[in-house]
């Protein structure tokens, strides 16, 4: 590992502070800020840099500065936590909506949706008084057996990229930072702490940095935060390579980089490879002594020792201290700074909405959804799910909701007609943060009831999948199996040999093993709704709204199915101290098309109540330079007897190409919401620039002239047209 020459980073600084188009161009602000600087003493800059409890960082009192407020997120706004423990406060007012799983909000491939969703959160932090959201997440959906899966947008970096920005733009027009995590390949939670991953430059490039480059460049993001794991032998926190070369070199980041909570590992390497921020979770603040008094942070005291010997240049610090204060203008000391609000009817609605449009129809048949209301019909509603809270447990994405519909709550309110019971089916124990608590329940007993319960109704709604306790949708955890918990394949399979008008309903972040599909007649993806669980899923089931949801993660049949998987356990897990990402840029549904797996369901799929065809699909020209903008046009029409919505798909692929590509990628899409008989002609855009790949040799973005294929369709495996055309230049 090179040295980070002290003086060649204060040449850096110093150019990029007194450039004339730099991030740092002097605005009234910058001025402002450098007047401050001059005035602190090197103990106040240093204070800046590491938490003073759980929460916050320090401001400078003595200059009337602030200090920084942060807040877990993504889906709502983390109920208040100890100064200086992890227990919570105890305060009355701290309750918040808790809207969908991020998972959800992927799953609804509509920006609109995801902007909605970040100005609603935000307000709801803005209300809370912080200044950092510590959210959205944007790590690739690489194994379904990742515990924290459900607090990112899936497995496509195009898709991820799509949805972060809009999201970052409303949280942001809050006066609150978006703060994307995690910084990067944070793709398991089984030894996160210390697993040093190895993967191509392509892959890095191509899969696993989009989302973050798009949240910089176009979501103009105000922080980020690291991930735990190493890269390449170096850890995130202070990785010299990601942080100072790609985030704040290339991108030119002006934003604070932090550490995720306990990140940090070395004191001149937090210093010189670019974190701003280190926070941390061993303290109780109180005694010097302690190993992790917040003193002995890594940019804590030994920073502060090296600054004044002269070891790291203070310009180093300057630059650190700039970035806070650039962060506390943007928020707390902004003069446009809205006041906020909380638990409002609007945020109830968004929360709804994003609920509606994310759960996906996985099977149909005989048409068993939607379910009617209707005198004299008995619905049996089984499966813990039905009324387990979701938003507790899952690790730092816990909530304390103002309230949360169950799922059983929903149904019973909708279906005022139908007759409704309820029985557990099965059951688990309490969720605990890194333990595994077992029902105190008889298996037996509730599989007993259940199957009673399930032969006297006329249909049977199972609410089964995961939930967020350890092992499960929970941080610093993953998944033991691909099969669902609790004994529930076998309940499903009991339950189909007495009554076959089922229909199941998965509530997780993650996909599972549905080997129970032939006997069951209906199946949705339900995610994790927040407080409008049971209300979302009601108005789908009944068939009030249309589902118009997509899968942005792919249903293998069987683990071995995933590419992570199939290549043995140097690919995932690792062996406790690397982890190889032999897939490489073959993720998700890549994999899939490239190796001819077929899924069980595959990235992009989705059905509705009603019927579309797409059709009339070209694009508007044969030939194309590396400048232009391809146009696809089709007309999209619904058949159907109901309003719906759809999802038009754009896929890409190199013919015969030079280097390993994966047969499509998706690079646009369109939701469209028509009326029963209505039809609209689309146009969907991609830049030829955006067909580009990563050329490890030259170490940049190359562009293959040729002939490409393009996909149009509603789904990955559901291609409508292919369309050929060519590129006629180079770029290297």
């Amino acid at each position: 590992m090179k040295s980070y020459r002290c003086e060649k980073l204060k040449f850096l600084i110093v150019l990029l502070f007194f450039g004339g188009t730099n991030v740092f161009a002097q605005t009234d602000t910058d001025k402002e800020i450098e007047k401050i600087i001059a005035q602190m003493t090197v103990d106040e800059k240093v204070a800046m840099c590491h938490a003073q409890s759980k929460f916050t960082s320090a401001g400078v009192p003595r200059l009337g500065i602030p200090e920084v407020w942060m807040s877990d997120g993504p889906h709502g706004v983390r109920a208040e936590i100890n100064w200086d423990n992890w227990g919570y406060a105890g305060w009355t007012n701290d309750s918040i909506t808790a809207f969908p799983a991020l998972t959800c909000l992927a799953a609804t491939f509509d920006e609109q949706s995801s902007y909605d969703y970040g100005v609603a959160v935000g307000e709801e932090a803005r209300y809370r008084k912080k200044d950092i959201l510590l959210g959205p997440g944007v790590n690739i959906y690489r194994t379904p057996l990742n515990g924290r899966n459900f607090e990112y947008m899936g497995e496509d970096p195009h898709l991820a990229s799509k949805l972060v920005v809009p999201y970052i733009k409303g949280v942001q027009t809050n006066g609150v930072a978006a703060c994307v995590k995690h910084f990067v390949a944070n793709n398991q939670e089984l030894w996160r702490g210390h697993i040093n991953v190895e993967m191509s430059e392509r892959a890095l490039r191509e899969i696993y940095l989009p989302a973050f480059k798009a949240a910089v460049l176009e979501g103009e993001t105000w922080s980020m935060m690291s991930a735990y794991n190493q890269l390449r032998g170096q850890y995130c926190s202070h990785n010299e390579d990601l942080v100072n070369n790609i985030l704040k070199g290339e991108w030119g980041f002006d934003g604070v980089y932090l550490t995720d909570w306990g990140a940090a590992h070395d004191t001149k390497q937090s210093a010189l490879y670019g974190l701003d921020i280190e926070m941390g979770t061993g303290t109780n603040g109180l005694t010097y002594s302690e190993k992790n008094h917040y003193e002995n942070y890594y940019l804590a005291g030994a920073f502060k020792e090296m600054v004044k010997s002269g070891e790291v240049s203070e310009e180093v610090l300057d630059d650190k201290v700039r970035r806070i204060l650039k962060l506390i203008y943007r928020t707390s000391l902004s003069k446009d700074r809205p006041l906020g609000s909380v638990n409002t009817d609007a945020h109830h609605e968004v929360a709804r909405r994003v609920g509606q449009q994310g759960i996906v129809l996985l099977q149909n048949k005989d048409n068993f959804f939607p379910v009617a209301d209707q005198k004299g019909l008995k619905i049996a509603v089984i499966g813990e799910n039905a009324t387990r809270m979701m938003t507790i447990g899952g690790g730092s994405s816990e909530l304390k909701v103002e309230y949360e519909i169950s799922p059983l709550q929903g149904i019973q309110e909708r279906y005022t007609n139908a007759t409704v019971t309820h029985t557990m089916g099965y059951a688990s124990g309490p969720s605990q943060y890194g333990r595994v608590f077992p029902s105190t329940l008889d298996a037996d007993s509730l599989k007993v009831e259940a199957l009673k319960v399930a032969k006297e109704a006329d249909v049977v709604l199972f609410f089964g999948g995961l939930n967020k306790s350890h092992h499960q949708d929970c941080e610093d955890g993953d998944r033991l199996t691909y099969d669902l918990p609790f004994g529930q394949s076998e309940l499903i399979q009991a339950l189909s040999e007495v009554n076959q008008n089922i229909g199941v309903v998965l509530v997780s972040g993650n996909a599972v093993a549905t080997p129970w599909t032939e006997q069951v007649k209906g199946l949705m993806q339900g995610w994790y709704l927040g407080s409008e669980t049971g209300h979302a899923m009601a108005d789908v089931i009944s068939g009030d709204v249309n589902p118009s949801g997509k899968l942005p993660i792919t249903f293998p049949k069987k683990l071995e199915d995933n590419g992570a998987h199939q290549l043995g356990e140097m690919s995932y897990p690792g062996d406790s101290i690397n982890v190889e990402y032999k897939d490489g840029i073959l993720v998700g549904y890549r994999w899939h098309d490239t190796k001819k797996i077929a899924p069980k369901y595959a990235f992009g799929f989705g059905l509705s109540y009603t019927d579309f065809e797409i059709s009339e699909i070209a694009a508007d020209k044969k030939a194309y330079n590396s400048k232009d903008e391809i146009t696809i046009t089709c007309n999209l029409k619904n058949n159907g007897e109901l309003k719906g919505a759809e999802v038009v798909q754009v896929y890409v692929g190199k013919n015969k190409s030079k280097v390993e590509r994966a047969l499509k990628e998706l690079k646009a899409f369109k939701k469209v919401e028509l009326n029963a008989g209505q039809a609209d002609k689309l146009e969907l855009k991609v830049a030829v620039s955006d067909l580009q790949y990563y050329n490890e040799e030259k170490s940049d973005w190359a562009l293959e002239s040729g002939d490409y294929y393009i996909y149009v369709g509603n789904a990955s495996d559901n291609i409508s047209k292919r369309i050929k055309v060519t590129v006629s230049d180079n770029v290297n």
